[in-house]
Order: structure tokens, then C-alpha cells, then sequence
């Protein structure tokens, strides 16, 4: 009994301190892009209220997967987050055969942040001015549109795919290392379209940088009413959309998942960050772990279906 007594001192100890020293929020994209805006947006507000700064530290790559490894295999003792993110956490693990990670066995839950629609933009010069004209000359010219996404197994990519699917398309996917580096070579005219997050595009739209045709969700998007979705657009039933959250790795202490989960719930309460993240696209919707740990589960396995009826696993 005094061993044990002995071994539990230091991790209570460690757990009533916490945090003792700055906390690493990893958005396992580059900068630019809707995860790393999310990340800041929340990062910026939990450390006041923590009293410890929330550093974003950008890890990018296949897909997300490099940095969702990486927080995976961290220590588990608060002090490194991820952002999770339905590309990364929903798709990822089916579309890669080693993606380096299982979300519901190697992440606990914090909560969840919000859920955000995609929309579809083309550059100015592409010329179509909506989704049955861009179905139209796609089918036109078969193999040869091009579109961007922030890489393999993101919803860009994934949403490029069902629309091709779902039209009878055929067109041509190109991935970034991020959603910035694709945005920054849409707007040069280096690709004709692309599915983005609406906070990476939606100033750029209103300014006549690129042209919105429509947003991928179920529902119109609030900050963007006149803008069709998809499905009533000529797709009926389409629709792909993102989830924001924050998981760290597995066997965190409890004590501390649930100070963080009532921190992010407080930042997400302050009207500030929901104007922010409303002005950036994205509906707050706070959650509890499990509820969040439910989001993932089934976020993953509808995604899977998707990956695995387009012949894309393994890639």
C-alpha cells in the first residue's frame, strides 16, 4: 500500500498543478488553411483562462496524418492537443493503409468545437457560373478540369470525388501540402476550382477573387444565404461537410481531459470566438468527451464507406 500510495503521489501531484507550463495545440496542416484558423481562434482563448499559453505548432502533411502520428504517439500528459479534424480523424484511417494511428484507440476526446460546410469556388476566368453549368462543360471536356484540395484523404479531396461520382464526372484531382498553398495557386489561376473551407475563400469571393457556386452542407450556410448548396443545385442528396474538435493522446488523466473540455467550453461560450468562427464558417456546437468520442466513431465509419465505394482505400 505505501508503493502504490508512493507511485500515485507524483501523478496527482502533477494532475492538481496542471498546466504548469505551456500547452502545444498541433494543427497537423500549414498555416493558411481552415484547421490552423480554428486552432488559433481556440488557442488564443483557452490560454487566458488557463493561465498558460496554447502554442499552435503546425505539423502538415499526408493529409493530416503526420501530425495526428505524431500527438498520438506524445505523452499523455496534457501538455500536447490536436486539433482534430474529420479529414484526419474520419478519413484518414481508411484511406491510408498505414496511416499510423487508430482515432478511437489512440486519442481520448476533449470536445468538440463546431462543424463547417465546404464551398466550391472556381477562379474567375474558369468559365462556368454554377454547379449544372460546371457539370455541364466537365463532361465536355472529360478528364481535363483540374481541382485542388489540401491533400489526399482531406475532405477537399473527398468531396472533389462524390461530386465527380455523384455527376457521372471525370475529373482530375491535385494535392497540396495545405489548403493554403491550393488556395494561393487558385487564386494565381494555376487551377480552375476547388472544395474549400469557407473561412479560407469566403473574403476572397465577396472581393471577386474567386466565384462561389455553392456549399457542400445538407443546409445553406448562415453566413453565406444566398449561396445554393449543392444537392439543390442539380445533386440532390449531396453533401460533405467538416468537424472541428480537440483530442489528446490516450490514457491522459481524466481529471485533465475534463479541465480542458470545461475550458474549451468556456472559450467557446465568449461571444468573441462565435463571432470569430461564425464569421469564419463555422456553427459552435460544444459537446462533452463522450460526446465528442461519438462524433468520431461515427463520422469515421460513415467516411469509410465513402472512401471504400470510390476504390480509394490504400492510396
Amino acid at each position: 500500500m505505501a508503493a502504490l500510495l508512493t507511485f500515485a503521489a507524483p501523478i496527482a501531484a502533477a494532475t492538481q498543478e496542471y498546466p504548469a507550463r505551456p500547452i502545444v495545440l498541433v494543427s497537423p496542416f500549414p498555416p493558411g488553411g481552415s484547421v490552423s484558423l480554428v486552432a488559433r481562434i481556440v488557442a488564443e482563448k483557452m490560454g487566458e483562462t488557463l493561465g498558460q499559453s496554447v502554442v499552435v505548432e503546425n505539423r502538415g502533411g499526408a493529409g493530416g496524418t503526420i501530425g495526428a502520428r505524431y500527438v498520438a504517439k506524445s505523452a499523455a500528459d496534457g501538455y500536447t492537443l490536436l486539433l482534430g479534424y474529420t479529414g484526419t480523424l474520419a478519413i484518414g484511417p481508411s484511406l491510408y493503409a498505414n496511416a499510423g494511428f487508430e482515432p478511437r484507440r489512440d486519442f481520448a476526446a476533449i470536445g468538440r468545437i463546431g462543424s463547417a460546410p465546404t464551398m466550391l469556388v472556381v477562379h474567375p476566368s474558369f468559365p462556368v457560373h454554377s454547379v449544372a453549368e460546371l457539370i455541364a462543360y466537365a463532361r465536355q471536356h472529360p478528364g481535363k478540369i483540374n481541382y485542388g484540395s489540401a491533400g489526399i484523404g482531406t475532405v477537399g479531396h473527398l468531396a472533389g470525388e462524390l461530386f465527380a461520382t455523384t455527376a457521372g464526372l471525370k475529373l482530375t484531382h491535385v494535392p497540396y501540402k495545405g489548403t493554403g498553398p491550393a488556395i494561393t495557386d487558385l487564386l494565381g489561376g494555376h487551377i480552375p476550382m476547388m472544395f474549400t473551407p469557407i473561412p479560407t475563400a469566403h473574403g476572397q469571393a465577396e472581393s471577386g477573387l474567386l466565384r462561389a457556386l455553392a456549399v457542400t452542407s445538407a443546409r445553406r450556410s448562415s453566413l453565406l444565404p444566398d449561396l445554393p448548396t449543392v444537392a439543390e443545385s442539380g445533386l440532390p442528396g449531396y453533401e460533405a461537410a467538416l468537424r472541428y474538435g480537440l483530442v489528446v493522446p490516450a490514457g491522459t488523466p481524466r481529471a485533465i481531459v475534463e479541465q480542458l473540455n470545461k475550458e474549451l467550453r468556456l472559450a467557446l461560450a465568449a461571444e468573441d470566438v462565435r463571432q470569430r468562427l461564425a464569421t469564419d464558417g463555422a456553427e459552435v456546437l460544444p459537446s462533452t468527451p463522450e460526446e465528442y468520442a461519438a462524433d468520431i466513431d461515427r463520422e469515421e465509419t460513415n467516411w469509410s464507406k465513402v472512401v471504400n465505394a470510390l476504390g480509394l482505400k490504400g492510396e
